[in-house]
């Protein structure tokens, strides 16, 4: 449908928390999801990395992930998350400040519920970076920005391969 623009780190709005999506709102949401994946594939043609991106990133505030990996894609509707035991370390970036990489502790593994486009019930298994990456979209529909969960004050780096600034 449409490029949106992407809100940058210091823009409020990435701290406002999502509402739901209803059967009432579905139609918006569809058309969300298309901006969210013609917003990504642009940033990804831009910057040279991007597999996920959340509604409210686009200023849409609703609960809606959208992924691109591996040739596949999936449109994450109203997620809930439950974690594994296990923790790791990871260098975190965000399309919502390019080039500024976090590090941070995340899960291994994630177990994700949610509703797809057709509004059927739907479950997704992920380990590892595909687990760090379904933690931090879902930070963002709760307003919570990689950079809140800095293990320290020195836990962020500039990555110049990232980043149309350098």
């Amino acid at each position: 449908m449409a490029i949106r623009e992407i809100l940058l780190l210091g823009n409020e709005d990435l701290y406002n928390i999502s509402r739901e999506v209803s059967t009432d709102n579905l139609e918006k949401a569809k058309e969300a999801v298309q901006d969210l994946h013609d917003t990504m594939i642009n940033f990804r043609d831009k910057y040279n990395f991007g597999r996920a991106i959340a509604a409210p990133q686009i200023g849409v505030f609703l609960r809606i992930i959208y992924m691109n990996f591996d040739n596949k894609s999936f449109a994450l509707i109203n997620p809930r998350l439950e974690f594994g035991e296990q923790t790791f370390q990871v260098w975190d970036d965000c399309m919502s400040f390019p080039g500024l990489e976090v590090r941070l502790n995340r899960f291994k593994k994630t177990k994700i519920f949610y509703k797809d486009l057709e509004w059927k019930d739907c479950i997704l298994e992920l380990e590892g970076d595909l687990s760090e990456l379904i933690q931090h979209e879902y930070d963002h529909l709760d307003g919570i920005l990689a950079v809140q969960r800095a293990i320290d004050d020195k836990a962020f780096r500039i990555n110049k391969n990232k980043s149309g600034c350098f």
